[in-house]
């Protein structure tokens, strides 16, 4: 029989020795200090033919969230599924951006459009809890993620399935933030780094020869609409769409146009507010 040390060594030498060492903790039910301070502890066939398993898949490229079935996003742990995307480190800049715009309202209304997992939406209403917080996706099995983490983390947040401002027509909201799929559909990048295993409709809107703006574009032609006056539209997309965002959010009636970087220094998200109203 297998110990653990011996499980954690095999495993390394097949997948990265940080993700080795998490799946051998998964699958075997103990901490890293386990781990260290207990090598020797057996490793039972069931679970050693299970790990097995695990690192192939993480060999084969398959995302490490998916093996383990949760990711960390903004200090929070969240179910994922391969029916959402993996919550990237650059998307909490979308949180801490939100935050500034929200802090002077006593009671915001805040939707969240192509939600996924819900990371963003449940985030934002367990840091501003006085929120009322809107979430959509078009996917009904992202859906039930995104509900089972506002239930996770005990967060009252309202889902609605539907594309875009369909399920929202008549609303208007203090902020509306987005990270819609922004990658071209003809992008190599869709067939490496793990992207081949997530789900292609939150990846790439499909528009053959298209540029990845399509959804940007959906989303910044109606935000004068489902604004209040002042409220704020923040956007996440490709570093090389920066410019053409902000082109986006000019010609669709919003005001104060500003683009910010995340922690690697690529352009990252994007926003702008409406000024007086708007029919």
């Amino acid at each position: 029989m297998t110990s653990i040390g011996d499980a954690w060594r095999l495993a390394r030498q097949r997948i990265d020795r940080l993700d080795a060492r998490l799946l051998v903790e998964y699958v075997a039910g103990c901490s890293h200090a386990d781990l260290l301070a207990h090598p020797t502890r057996s490793l039972p066939a069931l679970q050693e033919r299970r790990l097995d398993a695990l690192v192939r898949r993480r060999a084969s490229g398959e995302p490490l969230a998916y093996l383990l079935g949760c990711a960390g996003f903004y200090g929070r742990e969240f179910t994922v599924t391969a029916d959402v995307l993996v919550p990237r480190p650059e998307t909490e800049l979308l949180v801490e951006l939100a935050l500034e715009r929200l802090q002077h309202t006593d009671q915001p209304v805040v939707a969240d459009l192509g939600t996924g997992s819900g990371v963003l939406a449940v985030t934002l209403k367990c840091l501003c809890p006085q929120a009322s917080v809107v979430a959509v996706d078009l996917s009904p099995a992202a859906l039930d993620v995104a509900r089972l983490n506002a239930s996770l983390h005990a967060a009252t947040v309202r889902f609605v399935q539907g594309d875009w401002y369909g399920p929202l027509t008549g609303e208007r909201f203090d902020l509306i933030v987005a990270n819609p799929p922004y990658v071209a559909a003809a992008d190599p990048h869709l067939e490496r780094d793990g992207l081949p295993f997530e789900p292609r409709l939150a990846l790439t809107d499909g528009v053959a020869g298209g540029d990845g703006l399509e959804c940007a574009r959906a989303i910044v032609g109606g935000a004068a609409r489902h604004l209040l006056p002042g409220g704020w539209l923040l956007i996440e997309h490709g570093h090389e769409h920066a410019l053409a965002v902000r082109e986006l959010l000019r010609r669709g009636g919003l005001s104060g146009m500003a683009t910010w970087p995340d922690l690697s220094g690529s352009e990252r998200v994007s926003g702008a507010c409406l000024v007086g109203g708007r029919d």
